[in-house]
């Protein structure tokens, strides 16, 4: 049978590290192949690491068929969920994952848009808009998509790659990424320390900006003790002042009410 390898679909899921591709072939070459490919018509859509092993070392595998697909965009969101039930899955490939599908189903909407009186297929997939939707639909937290989305936006491909390999944690690796790409792919060179350094020394620049940062327009800063008692003191003898002015105001006009009294009788 003649298996056609897509471009997109071989770079579309994140490969597998040298460890869990080394380890993969040693099973292949203990057990033999369990697990058949999985092909739409003539094209591989599941079992890309399994094939190659299998070609460069002649060991026999099965093929099944799934021909439930329309186009390949419905071949990316089956990979995408397929790979999203596994558990040996990272949190941050699932969070690139989930980005992906979101990417794929917006596009798919933006270009049915103008067929909106057309009723919509039944299998069609519901539109992730929410973080908090892509985070369920990868099963991590709405605080590692945003930190995800960041790594996605500004990382170096160097830092990415450390994230992958698990050298760095995503948290670290948003923070990193928050550097200039130069420094991003130093920082990735001088190994896990230099990247936990780096992200510290970040975090802590943060804090700090957090800290001296002005208060919002039309807000006084909260005084402190030291500068609040002399302002405290003098308000107090101010309003003394103002009650003695109201109470010597309050007997002339009672002395004037006296005197008009005693002038009409």
């Amino acid at each position: 049978m003649n298996i056609v390898l897509h471009p997109a679909l071989r770079a579309y899921i994140d490969p597998l590290t040298e460890q869990e591709y080394a380890a993969l072939e040693r099973s292949i070459l203990a057990e033999g192949c369990r697990d058949a490919l999985v092909l739409w018509g003539e094209v591989l859509i599941d079992g890309h690491n399994r094939y190659a092993i299998c070609r460069q070392h002649g060991i026999a595998y099965q093929t099944v068929q799934n021909d439930k697909f329309d186009t390949i965009e419905d071949v990316q969101l089956w990979m995408i969920d397929n790979h999203l039930a596994r558990r040996s899955v990272s949190d941050f490939q699932r969070g690139m994952l989930a980005l992906r599908k979101k990417e794929i189903v917006a596009a798919r909407s933006q270009a049915a848009a103008p067929a909106e009186a057309e009723p919509a297929p039944a299998a069609a997939v519901k539109p992730v808009q929410s973080r908090q939707e892509i985070a369920r639909a990868a099963g991590i937290s709405s605080n590692a998509v945003l930190q995800i989305e960041k790594i996605q936006r500004a990382a170096a491909p160097e830092l990415v790659q450390a994230v992958r390999d698990g050298t760095i944690s995503i948290s670290a690796a948003a923070a990193v990424a928050s550097l200039p790409s130069a420094e991003q792919v130093a920082a990735v060179a001088g190994g896990r320390k230099e990247l936990q350094q780096a992200a510290r020394q970040i975090r802590e620049k943060v804090r700090e900006q957090k800290t001296a940062a002005p208060a919002t327009p039309g807000t006084a800063p909260e005084p402190t003790a030291a500068a609040d008692e002399p302002g405290v003191a003098a308000l107090q003898q101010k309003i003394a002042a103002l009650q003695a002015e109201n109470a010597a105001l309050s007997r002339q006009v009672a002395d004037l009410n006296a005197a008009l009294a005693a002038a009409r009788a």
